[in-house]
């Protein structure tokens, strides 16, 4: 029996997974990307990511006539002011992720966006007055239980986990008061923008101290080093069009590749030590993201129940 072609909905869903899919495999992998840039170290390597994204982004907006959107959100202070705060944030994020992966803490990385769901749904309390369910409750509480575990145990507090989900889960939150008003390419381009100054002072200071490297280290590496802006915009890119396409609860399943990715990453591939201790952690961690991901599951299904309901005529 022939089965029906998809709908037009079901194509959307299955182009959004590929997309938001395709968003979080890059952003797992990223770490091996940012360690083949060696020499070239963490500060000068985000100053360059910011100015080529920026780049990146200009020739973006050329090439789809976006200037004017850009343009018009840049008149409204409200949404300038976001995208600005939304540009410091995501340079602590970035710097962060930079240091850690070029020092040997790609495991604390993935740590930290383990958990940034957990992260997210803090904030949604804490700044949005959100009320939550029990097992929400319980996924913080188990989260907690697992950094202190980590403390006591491995004898240090896991900072650079700590500021990764920290930043990432506040730009998150600003992203969401942003909206749908500013498009991807648009806000990329001015959180960029709002922080080349900064890159440029940045790249200077190098410069004076331990010397520039780009350019100077082979044309393979230079080549590796110009795709920084790429390698940033590509996935923002692709994540944005994932999102529109289908629900949260996909995109919240979604975005555990990344932190698996990146796990892997740096248990497997780059070698770094994974003690019982830090077992121990990971796994409590694991199992508060298990119980999250379970009600937010059951959530939607309630939920997609009750809309249906809804949608049914009274007779």
């Amino acid at each position: 029996m022939q089965r029906p072609a998809p709908t037009s909905a079901e194509r959307e869903r299955a182009l959004g997974t590929g997309y938001g899919l395709g968003a979080y495999v890059l952003w797992g992998v990223l770490p091996l990307y940012f360690v083949f840039l060696a020499p070239t170290g963490p500060w000068e390597v985000v100053g360059w990511r910011v100015l080529l994204s920026l780049v990146f982004c200009a020739l973006l907006l050329t090439a789809t006539r976006g200037w004017g959107r850009m343009l018009a959100v840049l008149r409204n202070r409200r949404l300038a002011s976001w995208t600005a705060l939304a540009g410091v944030l995501i340079y602590v994020n970035w710097q962060a992720f930079l240091i850690a992966t070029q020092s040997g803490h790609v495991i604390e990385v993935s740590l930290g966006y383990f958990i940034n769901p957990i992260t997210t749904v803090l904030l949604a309390v804490v700044v949005l007055r959100e009320r939550l369910r029990p097992a929400q409750w319980a996924a913080i509480g188990i989260a907690a239980v697992a950094v202190v575990v980590i403390v006591v145990a491995y004898g240090a507090v896991p900072w650079i986990s700590l500021i990764v989900t920290a930043s990432f889960g506040v730009y998150g939150l600003v992203k969401n008061r942003i909206g749908p008003a500013v498009d991807a390419v648009s806000g990329l381009a001015l959180e960029t923008m709002w922080l080349a100054p900064i890159a440029v002072v940045q790249l200077v200071v190098v410069a004076v101290t331990t010397g520039i490297t780009y350019g100077s280290a082979g044309v393979g590496h230079t080549v590796l080093l110009s795709l920084a802006g790429v390698a940033t915009a590509v996935p923002l890119l692709l994540f944005a069009s994932g999102a529109r396409r289908v629900s949260l609860t996909t995109v919240g399943l979604l975005q555990f590749a990344a932190p698996i990715l990146q796990f892997i990453c740096g248990a497997y591939i780059l070698g770094e030590p994974m003690p019982t201790e830090r077992w121990i952690g990971f796994g409590i961690v694991w199992v508060a993201l298990v119980v999250l991901t379970v009600d937010m599951v059951r959530n939607a299904r309630r939920s997609r129940r009750l809309s249906v309901r809804a949608a049914e005529p009274v007779v």
